[in-house]
């Protein structure tokens, strides 16, 4: 896990927090070297830019082949004349014994752009430094890639008899629409008819002041539900004001929809999640965590828990305006103005019942809503599987006394496409990161992970593998 930390005077503290039993470790396997390894491969994978927009895949797609065509895994790049210029999917497999279904590794190639000047280091170089790697892609997600990569290579490396295949996937354009994944699994529904079980990212895990407060496994999504309003109005000259200015009209609408209090609702698999966290807290947060329905009833208890906003989040329907879009020069009153709208659903919510209560909001019969791209298939996973157990056995050997949780997440994956072809997809955190250092790093500025985090990452994967043969 990561634990990265925002003073970096305190790695040592926190890496005894992370220490892993002596039995927890699969002697075959050298993870003094591996991680070593594993910092170096991940550096290489940073400097490969893939900012998407564009996304440039194809490039990394070429490496990974590469990487592991010299350990004697083959591996395959697809869908380069579906996805377009320089982009492509990439898969590749490492075969077993046949007597259980497959496992797939899944991490996506893309990342965020970045805004240069305000990072410390150049995000592009893979700068190792004070037990760091730097760069984009360091947490989200070329390093849980490159964990699950180094993954297959020790395994492959150490002789270690496998029952079930492992599948490593790796997929364009997650951060802009999943388009990868979607092309991947309509093309090529063959490559992936054996897999039972997917893990991928986004856990849902807490570190707090470099305290683990619980390992997550994350179960479901909210749903994405994008949306265009748009405004019209008259073209005119900015120096003569009329009424049929569409921009303060779109003003007053964005007021109206961010004072709207979505209705609290507390799904059950929130609830089970709140409920694993009440073993972090004590006191009054502690019984608030324990019966979150009793504590929605409070006004103590309500504001407490809808201060955080994960769990904000997690208790309603969101929607953040984000892109505006008004004239294209100061002195022209433009003819139409838009706002994006980013909206994600508890995962149960209708969407014609929350479009027409949305509409209502808006209060303005004059406007146009459209969605934006495709919904991506509801989810949820099953609690309580081979692979579950697996995860939590090998998560309470290497955190000895941290609390499980199974969660919900508020952002999106590709999981639910992988989901909707029927396999069985959960998300873990093989790197557990303090939660400044979340809000800080990933979509943000000088994100980073620390090197030994990346050996805790392939303890945790390996041991994972192991404990499914």
């Amino acid at each position: 896990m990561i634990c990265l930390v925002r003073r970096l005077a305190r790695p040592a503290a926190l890496l005894c927090a992370l220490s892993v039993p002596a039995a927890a470790q699969a002697p075959a396997l050298d993870y003094d070297s591996l991680r070593k390894e594993t910092a170096q491969r991940l550096s290489e994978y940073i400097r490969i830019n893939t900012s998407n927009p564009p996304g440039n895949e194809l490039a990394t797609a070429r490496w990974l082949k590469e990487v592991l065509a010299r350990e004697g895994i083959e591996g395959q790049i697809l869908d380069t004349a579906e996805l377009g210029p320089g982009r492509a999917n990439f898969y590749a497999r490492l075969r077993g014994n046949g007597s259980g279904k497959a496992i797939a590794l899944v991490h996506h190639m893309d990342v965020v752009p970045v805004s240069r000047e305000f990072w410390s280091e150049d995000p592009f170089a893979g700068l190792i430094k004070d037990g760091y790697v730097w760069g984009r892609g360091a947490l989200d997600m070329k390093g849980h890639g490159i964990i699950q990569l180094m993954t297959l290579i020790a395994i492959k490396r150490a002789g270690i008899q496998l029952d079930r295949d492992l599948v490593y996937i790796g997929n364009a354009d997650e951060e802009s629409g999943g388009s990868g994944a979607q092309t991947f699994i309509s093309r090529h529904p063959d490559l992936i008819k054996d897999v039972e079980y997917l893990l991928t990212e986004s856990g849902g895990s807490r570190v707090e002041e470099g305290k683990v407060r619980w390992f997550g496994l994350n179960v479901g999504e909210k749903q994405v539900y994008w949306q265009k309003l748009v405004v019209r109005g008259k073209a005119s000259h900015g120096s003569r004001p009329t009424p049929y200015n569409p921009v303060p009209r779109l003003a007053r609408i964005l007021t109206r929809v961010a004072a709207w209090e979505t209705p609290l609702r507390l799904t059950p698999a929130v609830d089970r999640y709140l409920k694993a966290q009440a073993l972090a807290e004590t006191g009054e947060h502690r019984r608030w965590l324990a019966d979150p329905a009793r504590a929605l009833k409070s006004v103590r208890g309500r504001a407490w828990l809808l201060s955080d906003p994960e769990r904000n989040a997690l208790l309603r329907n969101t929607i953040s305006p984000t892109v505006l879009v008004g004239s294209n020069k100061t002195n022209t009153i433009p003819p139409e103005a838009s706002a994006e709208l980013d909206i994600r659903l508890l995962p149960d919510q209708d969407t014609v019942a929350f479009r027409r209560e949305l509409l209502r909001v808006i209060g303005d019969t004059g406007v146009t809503l459209t969605s934006i791209g495709d919904m991506a298939p509801r989810f949820s996973a099953p609690l309580d599987t081979e692979m579950s157990q697996a995860i939590q056995r090998t998560a309470a050997r290497l955190l000895p006394g941290v609390p499980f949780a199974t969660t919900t997440s508020t952002g999106a994956t590709d999981r639910p496409y992988y989901a909707g072809a029927g396999l069985i997809c959960y998300g873990i955190d093989p790197v557990l990161v303090d939660i400044e250092e979340v809000r800080r790093g990933v979509h943000g500025n000088d994100e980073r992970v620390s090197i030994e985090n990346l050996g805790f990452g392939l303890r945790l994967y390996s041991g994972v593998i192991q404990e499914m043969q």
